[in-house]
């Protein structure tokens, strides 16, 4: 497993000294990144935060590997069931370990797909419903509370439409995941006999992809869950050791908080190169943005932090995006993603037509041309002083996304760190869940009714 971390194009040298981090500034605050690894380090320690401990949880691994297996041959759809972080990282596996959506080809009890309803909009769960056979789909519902409104509303849909077609049979195609402890969904899971697996209290919805919030939904697709974690448990050793440039996470982290904090980068744009990552890419876009946007430090200091991060899928937003990312505010940071040894090299064929602009790519590739294109971007953005590094991936299998996955929520945590933020709570959504529960009538939640209908009269005065 070898995953790369290239910073030449964040330097002064390249990008100028406005835009670009000094000749040995990294290692002037070497010091500092190491002390940050070791507050994170002693947390963790401390049981304060697991997601470093799930790649070694080899029980869970093989209790998850059991379940998918006895249910094996007898099903031709996953529908997982949860949002946010109980979502993405089953879609970014998917993606990545199977090909994007819509081009993964047919499927069938052999190959079952993964259908995600992750949002209440109710044409989207009613078109999915249309599109799933009751009798032959698996459900997976994920909620780390146990209530989330949007999940619990959408497996109560689902519940039905599964028990009018499977009688009292269909409870043995639901799984649950949520945390180990009280919680209404997990109380019903007992209930009605669903199979359950525990989510650890010290691990957060977008830390979780290694448990089993997104291991159990890729094992049941058939992604070899044992490799993912052997390539996670690899880097997790990696992320620990206090050597900077032998330490890809704390490398990173340490680019982008200076970056932040000293030259004003405050978005940062995930550029990958590989259709593949496309779904890892909106899995680190919530990771990032929920993790490191905080109005206070520990210290309880107002500071708003945060470094807003976005999605792109190369070469493809090259023709949508570049033009303002090369000539707008240059308030941005690139990283791209990009595959060394890719699986098809799509050869172009060698005929020529006698036309200039078909010619010169005859017999060359498709792996040659998007590495070109990486690399040109890469080098127009130095020529315009926008800062951008590379992570690169040595091939796409399961040890190098679960290793890269792995890694970049080190890098999220050790930013963290940097920034003297709490980067495991999320108390900015909480304010929007309680409004939602008031406004839908869940018991305890009438203060918060009150204040909304506060908000819409301030609204009408304010007109």
């Amino acid at each position: 497993m070898k995953i790369q971390f290239d910073d030449t194009n964040l330097l002064a040298g390249m990008v100028g000294e406005k835009h670009g981090l000094a000749s040995g500034e990294l290692e002037r605050e070497s010091a500092f990144a190491i002390e940050a690894l070791g507050s994170f380090r002693k947390s963790c320690e401390e049981g304060r935060y697991g997601f470093p401990h799930l790649p070694f949880d080899t029980a869970t691994i093989k209790s998850i590997r059991s379940y998918a297996a006895g249910l094996s041959g007898s099903f031709d759809t996953v529908c997982l069931v949860g949002i946010g972080g109980s979502a993405l990282g089953a879609w970014a596996l998917d993606c990545g370990m199977r090909g994007p959506h819509p081009v993964q080809g047919s499927f069938t009890a052999k190959h079952p797909r993964l259908v995600i309803l992750d949002n209440v909009d109710p044409s989207f769960t009613a078109s999915s419903l249309a599109s799933m056979n009751p009798k032959k789909t698996v459900v997976v519902v994920v909620a780390k509370s146990g209530s989330t409104a949007e999940t619990i509303a959408t497996f109560l849909i689902v519940r039905e439409w599964l028990a009018k077609a499977g009688g009292k049979k269909h409870t043995s195609r639901i799984a649950v995941v949520t945390s180990e402890g009280p919680g209404d969904l997990g109380a019903l899971a007992a209930r009605e006999k669903y199979r359950v697996f525990g989510l650890p209290a010290n691990v957060g919805g977008r830390f979780s992809v290694l448990s089993a919030v997104g291991l159990l939904p890729a094992a049941l697709i058939g992604i070899d869950i044992g490799k993912l974690c052997r390539g996670a448990a690899e880097m997790t050793h990696e992320c620990w050791t206090p050597d900077l440039r032998a330490n890809p996470a704390l490398h990173a982290a340490l680019a982008h908080y200076l970056l932040l904090t000293r030259k004003g980068k405050s978005i940062q744009v995930a550029f990958p190169y590989a259709n593949r990552l496309w779904g890892l890419a909106f899995w680190f876009r919530q990771l990032w943005a929920e993790s490191l946007g905080k109005a206070k430090t520990r210290d309880g200091k107002i500071a708003n932090l945060g470094q807003t991060p976005v999605a792109a899928l190369g070469t493809t937003d090259q023709h949508s995006q570049v033009q303002l990312y090369i000539e707008g505010p240059n308030d941005k940071v690139f990283t791209f993603w990009a595959v060394a040894k890719s699986a098809e090299k799509g050869r172009i064929p060698s005929a020529k037509l006698g036309l200039p602009a078909f010619d010169y790519l005859a017999g060359q590739s498709l792996a040659k041309l998007i590495d070109a294109e990486r690399r040109s971007t890469a080098a127009a953005m130095v020529a315009a002083e926008r800062p951008n590094c590379t992570f690169t991936l040595d091939r796409l299998d399961e040890a190098h996304f679960g290793a890269f996955m792995q890694l970049m929520e080190f890098e999220t945590a050790f930013a963290g760190e940097m920034l003297n933020i709490d980067a495991f709570d999320q108390e900015g959504v909480e304010l929007g869940k309680r409004f939602t529960f008031g406004l839908m009538g869940r018991p305890g939640y009438e203060p918060f009714k009150a204040k909304f209908k506060e908000y819409e009269a301030k609204g009408k005065a304010a007109r």
